[in-house]
Parts: structure tokens; sequence; C-alpha cells
């Protein structure tokens, strides 16, 4: 049986709720942490899977597993419940359908004691669980990695994506000053607020630019998915700003907040088909209105586009919808424009490549047919032209090899 240290160097809080199909690959990436003087919190939010029996077979071999089996009352209230369970010097998160790599908290928290850091995030992984695949995704600049950083002075980090399981956490710093979850039944994005947080009262934060921790993007039963919890977002935002209301940072970083918000608030719209997005328009009409009658709002963070859509949101939020076609138009017509740019440039080193070889194939009949009715889309070009360039490459390393035996001869 492994047995854990007196005093753990982190707690490691694992929120589960039905996710038999993963969790077993997520403790064991836990389980064989490099990092043996760890915690490992199981919260079990009411599953009605064998998630609770998974946990508890892992707890019979390893004493460091402390399991929290409760009523389904939502992840952020879980999180909580870990929090104060945690004995931990530092507190890790591995969400239950994710898993880590072995060194990830050993690491983590070396950085962490070298740097005496509040908070250390890392690097991680978009994982593509059907294709296996792991895309590495960068949370700051490369010049702001490997060295102790101010959030307050470099506030785009404010805008990156939450990724609280990316990283560990001083326990002492999240208590002293309470920083936790908002316990909101049902809810999801519970991570925002959490986030923010964070970074407002942190004042020793580093960043590695390491990855460790895979995050899996195609679980069908991930609750950033359910679009109609999107109204959750005001919820979260309604907390952030009571918390920096009441630790007096409201002032300085309250324009800060709006522009997330509005980041949070405007993804959401993007991704809702037509009916819904008009239901939560007006929500974030207003929303942004009583900022400004409160002083809140920052036009001047805001870039040219950004402000536009969000005035349009604001002042006129019937606009809005033609305006997002317009905006979907110009991105759809530049994503083609950059792929259409390189396309004309294989076309020309094609011909160039073709008026080379003719005078060598003098006999020979080339030529290159274009059906119009069969190129009527860039993707049947560009295969097209895959076939012309191999075709070319052929005929290239035979007219070589032709002039090489010349040569000899």
């Amino acid at each position: 049986m492994t047995k854990t240290a007196s005093t753990p160097k982190v707690s490691i809080l694992v929120p589960i709720y039905n996710v038999e199909k993963y969790l077993k690959q997520c403790l064991d990436s836990v389980v064989d942490q490099t990092l043996r003087e760890i915690e490992i919190i199981c919260l079990n939010d009411g599953s009605t899977d064998h998630s609770l029996q998974i946990v508890e077979d892992y707890a019979r071999d390893d004493d460091r597993f402390v399991i929290v089996d409760k009523k389904n009352s939502g992840y952020g209230d879980s999180m909580n419940l870990g929090l104060k369970k945690a004995t931990g010097e530092y507190i890790g998160i591995v969400e239950s359908d994710d898993y880590a790599e072995r060194d990830m908290f050993e690491n983590l928290y070396d950085l962490a004691k070298a740097n005496d850091a509040d908070v250390v995030k890392s690097n991680f992984f978009y994982y593509l669980s059907a294709e296996n695949l792991n895309t590495v995704c960068s949370l700051v600049n490369s010049d702001e990695v490997d060295r102790i950083i101010d959030p307050r002075q470099n506030r785009y980090i404010f805008y990156e994506q939450p990724s609280i399981w990316a990283g560990i956490y001083r326990r002492a710093f999240l208590e002293q000053n309470g920083i936790d979850f908002l316990p909101t039944p049902g809810a999801s994005f519970q991570d925002t607020g959490f986030n923010f947080k964070v970074w407002s009262m942190a004042r020793r934060a580093y960043f590695s630019d390491k990855a460790y921790l895979h995050y899996r993007i195609d679980n069908e039963g991930s609750s950033v998915k359910d679009i109609a919890k999107a109204r959750f977002v005001y919820e979260e935002y309604a907390d952030i700003e009571k918390y920096l209301r009441e630790h007096g940072a409201l002032e300085e970083l309250g324009g800060t907040m709006e522009f997330a918000k509005f980041g949070a608030f405007y993804w959401n719209l993007e991704r809702m088909p037509k009916k819904l997005a008009e239901e939560y328009l007006p929500v974030v009409s207003e929303e942004f209105l009583t900022a400004e009658r409160n002083g809140l709002l920052d036009f001047a963070i805001f870039d040219q586009r950004k402000a536009k859509i969000l005035q349009t949101i604001m002042y006129s939020p019937e606009r809005y919808f033609t305006l997002r076609r317009v905006y979907r138009l110009r991105d759809l017509l530049a994503k083609c424009v950059k792929r259409i740019l390189p396309t004309k440039q294989r076309v020309k080193n094609c011909l160039k490549r073709v008026a080379n070889l003719l005078p060598a194939y003098r006999q020979q009949q080339f030529a290159l047919h274009v059906n119009e009715n069969a190129l009527n889309t860039l993707d049947q070009i560009i295969t097209r032209l895959d076939k012309v360039e191999k075709r070319l490459a052929d005929m290239e390393k035979c007219n070589n090899e032709q002039e090489s035996s010349h040569v000899n001869s």
C-alpha cells in the first residue's frame, strides 16, 4: 500500500461526475506521479454510474486517497469542499476526464518552491482522444516564461483561457485571500471566477512553457458544450465584481473585468443558434449598459472591431445579427485569400517547371487539362495541383537521370 507523508506537498483535487469512461486514465496518471508526497482528494458529486466504485478500488491500495461522496450539488460546491479538505502546501486540479504527465506536479512544485510563487502555471495539451492527438496551447508570451511576473502589470493574462487545472496554487495564498468557487448548482463556467480572483490577488506568478495536462476536448458530456448554460457566465462575473469590491480592487481592475466579460459573453453569442442568441442578447446589452453607467467600461482597452461589436450590442442590438453576418463573411474571405495566394504561387511554380521541361520533351505531348466543372472548389484545385506537382517531380527526376547519363557517356 502507498502511504502519504504527514504534510503533503500538493493536494490534487479530482472533481467527479459520471465519468467512468475516462476515470481510470485520469487516476492512473495521478497515482503514478513522480512526486510521491501528494494527497488525492476525489470529489464524487452524486455520480449515478460506476465512478464511485472505481475510486474506492484505487483507495484500497493507496492511502493517499481522500474520498468525498455527496449528493449532487455542482462543480463549484464540490471544489470548495475539496479546498477545505486539502492539507497540502499547494493545491492542484486534475479533472476526471483529463490526465497528467507523470512529472507534472513534481516539476511545478519545484518551480513554486524555487521561486516562492503564489501560482505556477504551465502550458497544456488540447487532447482529441478519438484521434489520440495532442496540440500544445501556450498561455503567455515567450518572454514572460521562466520568471516571476505580477498579473496586474501583465493584464492580458486575465484574458487567456482559465485552464485552472494547468497549475498549482499555494494553499495559504488561496485561504488568505478568500479565493474559492461560486457554488451554483448545475452551473457551468465556474473556473471563470476562480481564475480571475487568483490573477487579481497574485503578486508572484510563474509560468512554464512545458505542457503537462492533457485537456480532453471531445467529451460530449462536458458542461461547457451545453450552450443553454451560457447564462451562468453572468453569475460568475457578478461574483467577480462583488469580490473585487470587497477587496478594494474594483477601481483598478474594473475595466479589465469588463473586457474579459465581453470576451466570455461574445464567445457564447457566436456559438449560439440565432433563436437562443436573440434571447441572450438583451441580457448582454443591459449588462454592459449598467457597466458603463457605473464607470467600469473602458473602450480604450478594446480594439476597433471589438469596440464596434460591443457598441452595437449596447446601443443597437437589433443590428447585431447583420453585423455578425458581415464579420463572418469578412473572416471567410480572409481565410479564402490566405489559401488562394499560396495556391496561386504553386500554379506559377508548376508553369515554370513545365517551361523548363518542355525543351527536353518536344516529342512528348504535355498538357494540363483544366476542367472548370471539376475544379469548382479550391480544395479540388489543390488536389489537382498535388497530382500535377507529383507528375512534374517524376518527369524532372527522369530528365535529370537522362542528362546525367549523357554526361557520363
